[in-house]
């Protein structure tokens, strides 16, 4: 009674279902009282937001309960693998705020795997096959009708141990023979019909060179790596639900192998599976990733647009966001479509309470400030963030002629209209209450494009003193000094695809077209998905910020300082919008 209260206790907390279960394994004492999990990525591909959240799952339970989490590369694939993959997944796990206790490799467990199969085989547990891939899925039958068995199911044992050698010897080529495990070609879960646990490849890998020709499947080597490294939760998604049953044979012979050697291990990983992140305007399939990458559908992996975590990261997006957006969408048994609005509602929170406060002016129009005198110039002050009063302040220096953004000015007012107009008062950020002139409001060009602005001040208004405090019915506008603003290029993101499932909209398209993926996905890139706008101004300050660093363009967005930003060129990405819309909106 008592047991079962502390389990809806726990359940009142919060806990996810993954978490309710580890500690209803604490409490029965399974795996000595330890939790060891690991994060097993594949290093063909940089990461994207779908690994942050196994990653946060991973790592965050291990950190929660005490125990480990290692890092672990499935590079069982050499066609795919490169040394760029790895040290881009690292960086991305450390940016997330994540460490694991050791770093280790499914090449690292190869031998084991090797001499595992050999006994396999001894046992009658595996075989040699050397029939075709079209040949052995014709034989593995449907989910309604048994498979038929190999030919070469019952060949003696010695017979495969030397044709298992010979896949090794760089002699034999790819796809004549195969190593299966000798399971049941009638077993209802289809994965169970004697599935391939060895394929030749003749490939040289990036960790253990010319050693191996012939290398593990991922269902073979996934379970016994998790079993020799004492995991003891093993965390993956939905789409493992049906190869648990395997995974778990696996490691019941893998224990049944070390136990005849006498090194058997006291630990029995169990699997659990959870959700997929889907996201809606996003693609997160390495294939399409890979794809966009180089047929130049994008500039790189980092590419802001892209669902990398090293695009999210060059965005602007911080570690703390993503972490809060998978905290909130949570962890269930079942798919479902995330909305990206929820993502950026997540950024936005986070960035609110961290982005640094400057004034930029993206589509410039000049303000002469009539009465201001020519030669004279003010230092002002303005606060870096309100949400965090340890960033302190800077100054923003107040001339005669200012740049202000070009739809904060109307000729012909609205009626809704409160910023500025003939006739109109404003008030500019931390400086003053201005008034558009009536009699000679603007200047225009040949085409009727504004190009300067005619005001007064009132210089008893000024950010500070009692004037200040005057009541107008004009918006706050920000502003910059035309002598001592920065020309700045800024590039503004969107979303990356027009359909909200991308995915679905591509297989349509294929189908109906009978074209390949790239093209598929030149019809449904969003061509505004980039905008760069290079006649930007910022203050100084903003220009002097190091690489990465959050800035709150005041009234647009949310920012970020681009890696190719320097203080005389200035680069700047949008990350989102102040409001949750596509298009910029103000009042």
């Amino acid at each position: 009674m008592c047991e079962q209260g502390n389990i809806e206790a726990r359940e009142r907390r919060g806990l996810n279902f993954i978490e309710q279960k580890i500690e209803q394994d604490l409490l029965d004492g399974k795996n000595s009282g330890r939790v060891q999990t690991r994060f097993p990525p594949e290093p063909n591909g940089y990461l994207h937001i779908g690994h942050a959240k196994a990653i946060a799952l991973d790592f965050g339970v291990a950190r929660r309960y005490g125990g480990k989490c290692n890092l672990r590369f499935d590079d069982t694939n050499p066609t795919k693998e490169e040394t760029e993959y790895i040290e881009s997944i690292e960086q991305d796990i450390r940016w997330l705020g994540f460490e694991w206790d050791n770093v280790y490799y499914a090449s690292d467990y190869f031998q084991e795997l090797w001499d595992f199969a050999v006994w396999l085989i001894r046992q009658g547990r595996a075989y040699v096959d050397e029939q075709s891939a079209e040949e052995i899925a014709r034989q593995k039958g449907t989910t309604t009708s048994p498979g038929v068995n190999s030919p070469f199911r019952d060949r003696p044992v010695e017979e495969s141990l030397r044709l298992f050698d010979h896949m090794n010897s760089g002699q034999a080529r790819p796809g004549t023979l195969v190593l299966r495990a000798k399971i049941d070609m009638a077993h209802p879960n289809m994965l169970f019909r004697d599935p391939l646990i060895y394929r030749i490849m003749n490939i040289p890998h990036i960790r253990t060179g010319a050693r191996w020709n012939a290398y593990p499947m991922y269902d073979f080597t996934h379970g016994q790596c998790d079993y020799l490294e004492g995991v003891t939760h093993s965390l993956c998604t939905l789409e493992f639900v049906e190869h648990r049953p395997l995974y778990d044979l696996f490691v019941d012979w893998m224990k049944e192998y070390k136990g005849e050697a006498g090194n058997l291990q006291d630990n029995r990983p169990r699997q659990t599976e959870f959700n997929k992140l889907n996201l809606s305007y996003t693609l997160m399939s390495k294939r399409n990733l890979l794809a966009l990458v180089k047929e130049g559908l994008v500039s790189g992996w980092d590419d802001p647009r892209m669902p990398t975590l090293s695009g999210l990261r060059r965005r602007g997006y911080s570690p703390q966001s993503i972490v809060k957006f998978i905290d909130k969408i949570g962890y269930t048994t079942y798919d479902a479509l995330n909305e990206m609005a929820l993502l950026e509602s997540a950024a936005r929170e986070d960035l609110n309470q961290r982005a640094l406060r400057v004034s930029a002016v993206l589509d410039p129009v000049k303000v002469i400030i009539t009465n201001y005198p020519e030669d004279k110039e003010e230092d002002l002050l303005a606060v870096n963030n309100p949400e965090r009063e340890a960033d302190g302040t800077h100054t923003q220096t107040f001339s005669r002629e200012l740049w202000i953004e070009r739809d904060d000015f109307q000729e012909v007012a609205e009626k809704k209209f409160m910023r500025l107009a003939p006739g109109r008062e404003v008030r500019l950020k931390n400086a003053y209450i201005i008034r558009c002139d009536e009699a000679h409001p603007c200047d225009k060009d040949r085409e009727g494009n504004v190009t300067t602005i005619y005001c007064a001040y009132d210089p008893l208004t000024r950010s500070g003193l009692p004037g200040a405090e005057r009541k107008i019915k004009g918006k706050t506008l920000h502003w910059l000094s035309c002598r001592h603003a920065q020309r700045a290029e800024v590039r503004l993101y969107d979303r990356l695809w027009l359909a909200a499932n991308p995915r679905d909209e591509m297989q349509a398209i294929r189908e109906a077209q009978q074209c390949d993926a790239v093209e598929a996905m030149r019809q449904i890139i969003n061509p505004g998905s980039l905008r760069v706008l290079t006649d930007c101004y910022v203050e100084p300050f903003a220009a002097t910020q190091p690489a990465l660093s959050y800035l709150q363009f005041q009234r647009i967005g949310y920012f970020n300082v681009d890696p190719d930003s320097t203080p005389l060129r200035p680069v700047f990405n949008k990350t989102v919008g102040l409001k949750d819309s596509w298009q910029r909106q103000r009042g």
